[in-house]
């Protein structure tokens, strides 16, 4: 599970000049259905949003916040997550994820506290840190 698997992020509007700052926020909704589920081998009985599956979607939120603010040539990639999953949501429930970017260090860290919610209940909490890449840079150190 994968940022990539939920879409492409190629045609967000982006910026003339970075606009980050702490305090920014992002929403982003999805169903929980196909490659977002689990049933864990077959061992419960109905399909649920798996860990992975929380995981892109708090991370594609937070990748767009960034992307919305980042001008062109610059992009994020992930560093660190650390969530916790608290509750399950079924197969086909709407869930929302929210992200909040409070921290940048060094003008290049960014540090997110994010969360997934099904209507008023909390599935999923923690913090995401990325960084702001030159995506031309970045494209040549791995050739």
């Amino acid at each position: 599970m994968s940022v990539s698997s939920l879409g492409s992020l190629g045609d967000v509007p982006r910026p003339t000049h970075t606009t980050l700052a702490p305090g920014l926020e992002r929403a982003f909704e999805v169903a929980a259905e196909g490659q977002l589920l689990t049933d864990v081998g077959g061992t419960l009985a109905v399909r649920v949003l798996s860990t992975p599956g929380m995981v892109a979607v708090m991370e594609r939120t937070c990748a767009l916040l960034a992307l919305e603010n980042l001008p062109a040539g610059k992009a994020s990639v992930g560093f660190e997550i650390c969530v916790k999953h608290v509750a399950g949501a079924p197969e086909d429930v709407r869930c929302r994820s929210h992200a909040r970017l409070r921290e940048i260090v060094n003008g290049r860290k960014l540090r997110f506290d994010v969360e997934v919610r099904e209507g008023e209940r909390t599935i999923g909490l923690g913090t995401h840190e990325r960084r702001v890449i030159d995506v031309a840079e970045h494209a040549a150190s791995h050739r």
